[in-house]
């Protein structure tokens, strides 16, 4: 399987659950990596035989502005979900990073990565 990565997308949500997380929103980023069978599109060089990614990460932004949820789990399968959507891709991973959150000692980031594949 072949794959296309979008590594991050960024994007302001207003997910957690705490009440100023849901009131003041923060920035998440989001990497994708998209399992998908590229040679058709690379011997007929024809968009329509692979994934838009331009579409895809779109359509991942806009999820992450959409309907808050409590937790970045709930958050990644539905990333997942709407990138399985496309034809092509068989397979996601989705890491989503949580830069900002509400944590009361220093670190870097949080994420959480998961894979889901077509049935």
């Amino acid at each position: 399987m072949d794959r296309v990565a979008l590594r991050g997308l960024k994007a302001r949500g207003n997910h957690g659950v705490f009440p100023r997380e849901r009131e003041q929103g923060q920035t998440f980023v989001v990497d994708l990596v998209l399992g998908l069978d590229t040679a058709p599109a690379a011997a007929s060089d024809d968009l329509t035989k692979t994934v838009h990614y331009g579409v895809v990460a779109e359509e991942v932004v806009d999820v992450v502005k959409g309907e808050p949820v409590d937790l970045i789990e709930t958050l990644a399968q539905r990333i997942a979900d709407q990138c399985l959507k496309h034809e092509a891709v068989q397979e996601v991973e989705v890491t989503v990073h949580k830069p900002d959150a509400p944590i009361t000692v220093p670190f870097d980031d949080v994420t959480i990565t998961i894979t889901r594949r077509r049935p």
